[in-house]
């Protein structure tokens, strides 16, 4: 079936219910946002003793959306990750500061994996930064979704029926194959739709099979018109992985149960102001030579599968592994087959540290030995995962 790919003659509208803001309706937008109570408590915070019009006529400085990042993003990062980490890095050999691409992650933080990525960006001498896809499920607070649109975010649309998601994965993707062909913008996407609990990274064919409805030609062509980045992210520890333990308890326990607008919030709170320790992010070269050569040889039945599992093991093979990894590897086993990967020392301080997000864990029946083993989990699938893809390279 053939659809068609939008161009510049096409009726650009149909994309105004999920793009970021164009520079023409960011005024009317700072406004609405310097009105809401919320929003000025984030700012209050963010810049602390700064009057409410002085914050105004910066915002109203910012003409376009990059300005925005670059007055408030990029210092509120910096600052971060000064308090909450041992420090970033990013790899970014295999890709082109002149080229566009697609970069498709694994997803660690709910709000920071993109962010740090257009930090990166901007280090590495990028003249832009990445339009952002993000779940509409995030967005149940009308000055959050004004504020990720003001901050180069597009809106994935979740919880609709069979028929009507069909019409807005062609619509998402339509419009992502106009941010890097016609808007000539980069684009960060997660691997799967929500964070891997339990770091097991796999990429969900659905999200591929969604990005070849836009485009045109076959499909090995649409997935090349992207020109996607395979892209690992490596946090030393996950603030967030006591959360995702009781998470796994609770979804054992309480039949139905699922996460609330609140459990959101709080996720996204503990990820940005908790310690991640040492960050790494790898770019893998860009796919579009596997596409050509052994993807554009498959039967079209099974281009989804195997383009899915090659962006897995880029990203496993370029996992960075901290000694932790390793630790909880062993301890899972119940064997030393690591142990060169760490000292003893290495192996007491990670133990003390499951020990202080055990004690964060407050949920009925709370059941230390499951709740344990999910947590060293965590930690030992991205080796696992990477053990698993250098032995298959």
């Amino acid at each position: 079936m053939e659809h068609n790919s939008c161009n510049a003659g096409c009726d650009l509208s149909k994309f105004d219910g999920i793009r970021p803001f164009n520079p023409e309706e960011l005024s009317a937008v700072y406004e609405r946002l310097l009105e809401d109570t919320q929003f000025r408590q984030v700012i209050a915070y963010i810049l602390p003793g700064a009057p409410l019009e002085a914050v105004r006529q910066k915002m109203m400085a910012c003409r376009t959306n990059l300005d925005f990042q670059f007055a408030f993003c990029y210092d509120f990062l910096n600052g971060l990750l000064k308090k909450t980490s041992a420090g970033i890095d990013m790899d970014r050999a295999a890709i082109d500061k002149k080229k566009r691409y697609t970069f498709v992650s694994n997803h660690r933080d709910i709000v920071l994996d993109s962010a740090f990525l257009d930090k990166l960006l901007i280090d590495a001498g990028f003249d832009t930064t990445c339009e952002i896809a993000i779940g509409d499920n995030l967005l149940s607070l009308p000055w959050v979704k004004d504020l990720v649109r003001v901050n180069k975010s597009f809106i994935v649309r979740r919880g609709l029926s069979p028929r009507e998601t069909l019409a807005a994965s062609r619509t998402l993707s339509e419009y992502m194959h106009f941010v890097i062909n016609e808007k000539n913008d980069n684009i960060w996407i997660a691997q799967r739709e929500g964070r891997a609990k339990d770091s097991n990274d796999r990429t969900q064919p659905a999200i591929l099979k969604m990005m070849a409805m836009g485009g045109q030609g076959s499909v090995v062509e649409r997935l090349a018109g992207l020109h996607i980045v395979p892209l690992s992210i490596s946090y030393e520890y996950d603030p967030c992985d006591f959360l995702k333990a009781a998470e796994f308890q609770l979804k054992r326990d309480v039949e139905g149960w699922k996460k609330s607008a609140h459990d959101d919030v709080v996720s996204m709170q503990t990820g940005i102001m908790g310690y991640k320790g040492r960050i790494h992010y790898h770019c893998s070269p860009c796919i579009d030579d596997y596409l050509y050569g052994e993807a554009a040889g498959l039967p079209k039945t099974d281009v989804f599968d195997a383009v899915a599992a090659h962006i897995d093991k880029e990203i496993h093979r370029n996992y960075c592994l901290f000694p932790i990894n390793y630790v909880a590897l062993d301890m899972l086993g119940g064997t030393a087959l690591h142990n060169d990967k760490y000292t003893l020392e290495d192996k007491a301080v990670f133990e003390q540290y499951l020990a202080g997000q055990m004690a964060k864990i407050d949920i009925p029946n709370k059941d230390e030995s499951f709740l344990y083993e999910r947590m060293l989990t965590m930690y030992a699938n991205p080796a696992v995962n990477y053990l698993s893809a250098i032995e298959r390279a």
